[in-house]
């Protein structure tokens, strides 16, 4: 990974990556502005995409739980960092967390908190709550964001180094809104 700018654990972006791609797939907010996570196959595609290890149940209990699990994620996106404190705490209270290093797949050491076999749902949870510590910690709570787009109230984590991030990656919003721009100017001057 030389030449790329790490802001926190390799770990801990791909969590904050992998919370921001779930969030994103609500209706509301997705890119087809359809659920981007109403079938299993979805769930699938998702979690591979995301390299995401452990137990699988497959069935549609794990995607119901997982899909529950949208708005409670959103939450981080809409609290101030002291209230995120709380969210993050009463996560790991729940799930009984209990950190610890981990090597699987392509994946160095890194932190887990919960066991493989836990149920999925449960260990997304534990996951985005503990990548969230070290937002938190670090004080970078202010990468997180709602696109800056005028019709667009999909999540992002800011993670380039002038923290100039404005928009997501779900609808091709930066582009869109640089055209708009674009076509505003010359109408201005027209």
């Amino acid at each position: 990974m030389s030449g790329v700018n790490i802001l926190f654990a390799y770990d801990t972006e791909a969590t904050l990556a992998f919370a921001t791609a779930l969030v994103n797939t609500e209706a509301a907010v997705s890119g087809s502005r359809d659920d981007e996570l109403s079938s299993r196959a979805q769930l699938v595609a998702l979690l591979d995409e995301n390299d995401y290890s452990g137990r699988r149940d497959g069935d549609d209990a794990e995607l119901d739980e997982v899909r529950t699990l949208r708005p409670e994620l959103r939450r981080f996106w809409e609290v101030e960092r002291d209230e995120a404190v709380e969210l993050v705490n009463a996560i790991l209270r729940d799930a009984h967390a209990l950190p610890q290093l981990v090597r699987h797949g392509d994946w160095d050491w890194h932190l887990h908190a919960t066991d493989a076999e836990a149920p999925l749902a449960t260990r997304m949870r534990v996951e985005v709550a503990m990548a969230f510590i070290d937002v938190i910690r670090s004080d970078d709570f202010d990468r997180l964001r709602t696109c800056a787009a005028d019709d667009c109230d999909a999540v992002l984590v800011d993670l380039s180094r002038n923290r100039s991030k404005r928009y997501c990656d779900v609808g091709n919003c930066g582009n869109r809104m640089n055209v708009n721009a674009y076509r505003a100017r010359r109408s201005a001057g027209a």
